[in-house]
Order: C-alpha cells, then sequence, then structure tokens
C-alpha cells in the first residue's frame, strides 16, 4: 500500500518509514530535511513543510493512507499543530480525500488532561503546556472536519527497542495508567493500524 509519512525525519515518523519499507509498502516521506533517510526503491522522499499546500499535496495524493507524525523541540508558544491541521483539511478538502489519516497528537490532549498522572501533569505543565495547548486546537479541528481521522496519543515517549507489546486504549476511565512507550512501539501501531484500521474515529492512548 502508499504510505505518506508527514514529518518523517525524526522520531515516530523515522521508525514509521522504516518500518513501513520493511513491510513492503511504498512510503512518501515529508519532512524539512530527508537528506539523512537511507535511499530505497520504495522510498520517495520530499524535503517541504507539513504547512505548505504544495508539499503537503505533493506527499499525500493517491495515498492510501497518510500519517501525521510531526513534532517540535520548541517549548514556546507555537501554532505549529493547529497550522498542520489547517493546511490539511484544506488540501484534502480540494483533493475529496477519503483515504484514513492517523494523527499524533499526545496523552495530555484534550479531554486526556483530565487522567494524567500527578508527574505527567507536572512535566506537561512546566515544560509542554504551550505544545498541549495548541495539539488540543489540532485534535479538535481534525475530529469536525470531514477527514476519515484518528488520533493517536501517546505516553511519555523514549528511543526504547520495538517491543510491540504494549497497550491501546480507546477510552477515558479513573485510575487509567498511561507512562512511557518507544516511539519504534508507536510505529509499530500506526503501521498496524495503517494495514487494517481498527480504531478510525477514536482517540487511542499508547504505553506500555
Amino acid at each position: 500500500m502508499k504510505i505518506a509519512i508527514i514529518g518523517a525525519g525524526a522520531g515516530i515518523g523515522f521508525q514509521s518509514v522504516l518500518q513501513a519499507l520493511e513491510k513492503g509498502h511504498i512510503v512518501t516521506a515529508l519532512s524539512t530535511n530527508t537528506d539523512h533517510i537511507a535511499n530505497h526503491p520504495n522510498l520517495i522522499k520530499i524535503n517541504g513543510s507539513a504547512t505548505s499546500p504544495v508539499d503537503l499535496k505533493k506527499a499525500i495524493i493517491d495515498s492510501d493512507v497518510v500519517l501525521i507524525t510531526v513534532g517540535t523541540k520548541n517549548k514556546k508558544a507555537t501554532t505549529l499543530f493547529s497550522d498542520i491541521a489547517k493546511t490539511l483539511i484544506n488540501v484534502t478538502n480540494e483533493l475529496n480525500f477519503t483515504s484514513p489519516v492517523l494523527v499524533i497528537t499526545g496523552f495530555g490532549a484534550g479531554e486526556s488532561k483530565n487522567y494524567l498522572s500527578f508527574f505527567m501533569r507536572l512535566v506537561i505543565s512546566l515544560f509542554l503546556k504551550d505544545q498541549y495547548a495548541n495539539k488540543t486546537i489540532m485534535e479538535e479541528l481534525i475530529t469536525k472536519s470531514a477527514l476519515k481521522w484518528e488520533m493517536v496519543r501517546p505516553g511519555m515517549l523514549t528511543n526504547g527497542d520495538l517491543t510491540q507489546s504494549y497497550k491501546a486504549i480507546n477510552r477515558l476511565y479513573k485510575g487509567m495508567k498511561v507512562g512511557k512507550i518507544s516511539r519504534a512501539d508507536v510505529a509499530h501501531f500506526l503501521i498496524s493500524e495503517a494495514e487494517n484500521p481498527k480504531m478510525l474515529y477514536e482517540y487511542v492512548a499508547l504505553t506500555n
């Protein structure tokens, strides 16, 4: 299948590229810098921005599924995530795009913020408050659009190994524990869902 990975240059996106190619998929990778991603017969690399309509359209056109995996190290106020959502909605409307779009946000966005552990609530409030506020806006924009969406909310990301022994939780409940998960395991979930979507129109928390 044809998988478009937006934010493919690092983290979850990079891991998703590697795993998708390993499984024989055709991958279009969009990032501000794809030069370090090894060339592959099934890989199309696009150096560009997820907030550029031209770049995004080029990346997702004719794709069977789109993975939005963009992150930022900027801990200050940002509109990156909501800007991506607005661009995505405009481009997909223009293309009459009907394939699934799986979106990485984070546990702590939207209603899930009320179910954070004390430690994670502290970390987000001290260091990631603005990021998560904008991720919440991204979720709201996309879930109210015509897109065939799925919101994926991993817990605290690590650079650990692929274990495939993680939990995917599609409901919020008192006492739920969402802790660490490796970027490789998040990528595994994304590729598995891309191949066989089971949780469309749901918010999915990921944790080990």
